[in-house]
């Protein structure tokens, strides 16, 4: 059964974001970490030292798992962040820093 009918929730309409320069489809008041769940994506983040793919692990933003750029800015936790429309979402890899 579909959630949003299982709770009888009627979010806003669909807006677009890009994820790694593709477009996908957020709801109002999804996390980052949701809306790349909707979309199929489960990893955003490669690992400094061996580079292996990292998602969201607490969602609760206890860890670090679930960093990733948005609109420019690294290290930001997908599973707190609330899409917005027209965001620009970018894998990061390692620290996120440049140099």
């Amino acid at each position: 059964m579909n959630p949003r009918r299982l709770v009888r929730a009627r979010p806003g309409a669909a807006f677009a974001v890009t994820f790694d320069g593709r477009e996908i489809e957020a709801l109002p008041g999804q996390t980052v970490a949701a809306a790349l769940w909707s979309a199929g994506v489960t990893a955003w983040r490669t690992t400094r030292g061996e580079g292996r793919p990292r998602g969201v692990f607490c969602g609760i933003g206890v860890c670090f798992d679930c960093l990733l750029s948005v609109n420019g800015i690294p290290n930001q936790r997908a599973c707190l962040v609330r899409v917005r429309p027209g965001d620009v979402i970018r894998t990061q890899e390692g620290t996120g820093h440049e140099g």
